[in-house]
C-alpha cells in the first residue's frame, strides 16, 4: 500500500536524522513481520525476582504520541507484583513499521503476538488502549489461550472508534501518502496539540510533551495517519461469531475532550462480560494520569481473574 511505503520510508529517514539517543540500554527489539518493535521486559531487569513462569505478565503499549519512557513511573509499580512487558506498536516510538505494514486489525494483533512469542510469554493480560484496545480484542479473537484478560482504557467499538477518527482526525490526515507526508513535517505541532486535547484542561501537558519531543529527537516516529487509515478500511470486528468470553476492565477517563461524545459502553458488543471503571478526573491517558490509581484498579482486575475465571458483568463506577 502507498501509504504503508511512504510510512516505512518517512520513519527511516527520521532515525537517520537522529541526534539525540534517548533508549536506556536495557531495552531491547524483537523483529515481528510488522517490522522491528521496540521492547521493555522487566523480566529483563537486573536483580529482578519477577520470573516468567513465577509471575502474571502484564503487556502494555503506549498510545502515541506517548512512547514507552512515558511508562516508567507505572512500571516501577507493577514489577513488584506481575512481570511487566510495554512495547511501542510498529509506527509509534522506536518501533519502525516494516513497509507493508498498515495498521490493520489483523496486522495489529499479529504483531501483539509475535512480540509475546519472541518474549516466550505464553500467557498474558493486554493493557492497551485507545484504537489500541482493538489490536488487543482481535488477538484475543485470534488466540484466546494466549490472551488472559484485557485491560483497556479509552476503548470503545470499532463503528466508535470510526467516528471518533472522523470527528476529530482532519481529512488531509486520512489521504494516503499526502496524510503520511503531513503528519510527519509536522509531528511536533500534531503531538503538541493533541496532549492539549486530550488531558484535562487544568494538567499540565509539559511533562508529557517533553518525553514527546525527546523520542522525536531520537528518531521516534508517529505514525497517525497510517494508524488512522488503517482503522478506517476496517469492516467490523466480529466476523468471528461468539462475543468473547474473557475478563475486561474499561478505565475511562471522563475528562478526554476528543472523547466526550464516544459511548464507552459500545464496547459491549465485543466483550459482554465488560466491567467499566470512570475516572471522572482523567482525561485520555488514565493509567498515566493517575498510575497509583490505575495499580489498585490492575491489581483488582488481577485478583478478580484468579479468584474467579469468569467473571460476571458489573456495573459501571464512577471514580
Amino acid at each position: 500500500m502507498p501509504g504503508s511505503r511512504t510510512d516505512y520510508f518517512l520513519t527511516r529517514l527520521s532515525a537517520s536524522l537522529a541526534h539525540v539517543p534517548m533508549a536506556p540500554a536495557n531495552l531491547k527489539y524483537v523483529e515481528t513481520a510488522a517490522g522491528r518493535v521496540h521492547v521493555f521486559d522487566s523480566a529483563n531487569e537486573p536483580g529482578n525476582d519477577n520470573t516468567p513462569t513465577d509471575c502474571p505478565c502484564i503487556v502494555f503499549t503506549p498510545d502515541g504520541p506517548n512512547v514507552v519512557a512515558h511508562y516508567r513511573r507505572l512500571i516501577a509499580l507493577l514489577t513488584p507484583h506481575f512481570r511487566v512487558v510495554c512495547f511501542d506498536m510498529p509506527g509509534f516510538g522506536f518501533s519502525l513499521p516494516a513497509a507493508s505494514y498498515g495498521h490493520g486489525l489483523e496486522q495489529g494483533a499479529r504483531a501483539v503476538l509475535a512480540v509475546l512469542d519472541q518474549l516466550g510469554i505464553a500467557r498474558a493480560t493486554l493493557a492497551f488502549s485507545c484504537a489500541n484496545g482493538l489490536y488487543a480484542i482481535r488477538a484475543a479473537q485470534l488466540a484466546p489461550a494466549r490472551i488472559a484478560s484485557l485491560m483497556l482504557s479509552q476503548t470503545p467499538s470499532l463503528p466508535a472508534m470510526q467516528a471518533w477518527a472522523y470527528r476529530m482526525i482532519p481529512r488531509p490526515l486520512r489521504l494516503p501518502v499526502a496524510g503520511q507526508f503531513i503528519t510527519w513535517l509536522a509531528r511536533r505541532k500534531l503531538a503538541q496539540l493533541w496532549h492539549r486535547s486530550a488531558l484535562p484542561a487544568q494538567t499540565d501537558a509539559r511533562p508529557f510533551q517533553q518525553l514527546t519531543r525527546q523520542s522525536f529527537d531520537a528518531g521516534g516516529c508517529f505514525c497517525l495517519a497510517g494508524v488512522v487509515q488503517g482503522l478506517l478500511r476496517e469492516t467490523a470486528l466480529t466476523d468471528i461469531p461468539a462475543p468473547l468470553a474473557i475478563p475486561c476492565t474499561l478505565i475511562w477517563g471522563e475528562q478526554d475532550r476528543s472523547h466526550r461524545v464516544t459511548p464507552p459502553e459500545s464496547l459491549r458488543e465485543y466483550l459482554p462480560q465488560l466491567d467499566i471503571r470512570r475516572f471522572a478526573d482523567c482525561g485520555h491517558f488514565p493509567d498515566l494520569e493517575q498510575p497509583e490509581r490505575y495499580v489498585q484498579e490492575i491489581i483488582a482486575h488481577m485478583a478478580k481473574i484468579a479468584a474467579d475465571p469468569q467473571p460476571r458483568p458489573c456495573a459501571d463506577i464512577v471514580r
